[in-house]
């Protein structure tokens, strides 16, 4: 097959791609969801097993209520109706890293369906994407290759992983491009992380998304053949799989050919999909309801009592936040980019007198700060005490911008609190009116050019004059009132 970026964009116009996401997510919870081995990332292959999630004869599972109330907030926080009976089914398929041959799951009643999540439309409006289900099941252990994928040598099997809860997200098939993907994604594991059921490491493999993939032509009312991309560690590679197979199933169209329902994986180095093996349909699998489980039932109480535990969700927190402190949906967006910095905003939005301040300084000044030294916010030398100190003092006019940076940038490279800082450098505004006239006047004469401008109409040169001022103020004049006293000169 050629490159898929061989085909020009008229021919990709007149196809519309059509992606459903799989995604699936591991627990929190301490142990595992049908025995009492650690729910732990890690440790010496094959030590956090017992004879259940080993499936040896005549061990019973048990099932984890913490998973119970884990897939309950999942459900809620994704708009999903909670059922008050669902049926754990065997999965059955034979593979090296499953060893019981099937995998405990849910299949025709899950424990959350019929929800949707909200993603930008690109137009400055919102698309719902539905979601099917999420249901609860067991993962599988981990199949460990040498050489892949060049040439294995060697596989050995961990199964550590065997029997880790898991919550799988499916959508409806609503997503029309890769970015629409990415940002699901986005969105997917942001509300998953305020809900605090998983910590999304897609690393340890905590979360993990499938990618159902075909194409139609535009108009048409069929979907088209349906390819299932695996493999994929991150949402930037995700979109980037997508694109690629995409493009791949539009050259397979346009030279007459079909496309094949399978399963491929990514390869993230080459940028290309693989042919894995055939897509197995539902019925391949044999599911049937799990003999040793009895139907789950979540009454309406239980329910209600797991509910009071959900905190507030990101979209709900941004409107808040815009409505309580009046800060911009741009600062909103960076503030609730996760629970614990929103957190920390609002305590430091209390403790000062400008939280408009407060979340400007966080998004312009300290976290442009944290990313060039390596830190998470967490690490911050400056903290939120000490932002909203430093906040009231520029909002006062005691701290003019300039002086107000000097300082953060002393405060990150000694590793000191901004309060500490400033209680040693104290710098002085200058704010004694005869000193700042004569500071103007020195520049007025030394710029005689730019004072005929001003004359002139050009109003707009009074900055000019006011950096001057700074400058030879090392930036410690009262910005307020350098403002007022520049024009007040000029006119005279």
């Amino acid at each position: 097959m050629s490159t898929a970026s061989a085909l020009s964009p008229e021919v990709l116009a007149k196809y519309q791609p059509v992606i459903g996401l799989e995604v699936h997510v591991q627990l929190l919870t301490k142990t595992k969801a049908f025995c009492g081995c650690v729910n732990l990332y890690g440790g010496e292959p094959n030590t956090h097993v017992c004879p259940v999630c080993l499936g040896l004869p005549g061990a019973l599972p048990v099932l984890n209520e913490q998973a119970v109330e884990f897939a309950v907030l999942t459900g809620a926080a994704l708009n999903c109706t909670i059922n008050p009976v669902s049926i754990f089914a065997r999965k059955n398929y034979f593979y090296p890293d499953s060893p019981k041959g099937y995998q405990i799951s849910q299949y025709d009643k899950p424990t959350c369906e019929h929800g949707y999540l909200d993603i930008p439309d690109g137009n400055g409006g919102l698309k719902r994407i539905g979601i099917t289900r999420a249901h609860m099941e067991e993962d599988a252990g981990k199949s460990i290759h040498d050489g892949f994928p060049d040439s294995v040598t060697r596989s050995y099997i961990d199964l550590n992983r065997c029997g880790t809860p898991l919550i799988e997200i499916v959508s409806e098939p609503d997503l029309r491009s890769p970015q629409e993907a990415f940002d699901y994604l986005t969105k997917l594991k942001e509300i998953l992380l305020y809900a605090g059921v998983s910590d999304c490491n897609m690393e340890e493999g905590s979360l993990r998304c499938d990618a159902n993939v075909s194409i139609m032509l535009k108009g048409a009312d069929k979907f088209g053949t349906k390819a299932e991309v695996k493999n994929v560690n991150s949402f930037r590679f995700i979109r980037s799989a997508l694109e690629y197979e995409i493009e791949r199933q539009v050259e397979i169209l346009e030279s007459g050919g079909k496309v094949a329902q399978e399963t491929r994986l990514y390869n993230s180095a080459e940028g290309v999909t693989y042919s894995m093996r055939s897509k197995e349909q539902a019925h391949d699998y044999r599911y049937f309801p799990e003999p040793d489980l009895p139907p789950l039932l979540i009454s309406e109480e239980w329910k209600n009592e797991i509910l009071k535990g959900l905190p507030e969700l990101p979209e709900a927190k941004r409107t808040r936040l815009i409505a309580e402190y009046g800060i911009t949906e741009k600062d909103a967006e960076t503030l609730t980019a996760s629970a614990s910095f929103a957190d920390q905003f609002e305590a430091a939005a209390k403790a000062s007198k400008s939280p408009k301040r407060v979340a400007a300084l966080i998004t312009s000044e300290l976290t442009g700060r944290l990313n060039a030294s390596g830190l998470e916010l967490e690490q911050s030398p400056v903290s939120m005490k000490g932002l909203a100190m430093a906040a009231d003092l520029a909002e006062s006019g005691e701290l003019s911008s300039k002086m107000l940076k000097q300082l953060l940038d002393i405060s990150f490279e000694k590793g000191e609190d901004f309060p500490v800082v400033y209680e040693r450098e104290k710098p002085q505004q200058i704010s004694d009116t005869s000193v700042i006239e004569k500071m103007i006047d020195e520049v007025i004469a030394a710029n005689p050019k730019q004072v005929e401008q001003f004359k002139g109409g050009k109003t707009t040169v009074s900055a000019f004059f006011v950096g001057q001022v700074m400058r030879l103020s090392k930036g410690q004049a009262n910005p307020a009132l350098l403002n007022e006293l520049v024009i007040k000169k000029l006119n005279q």
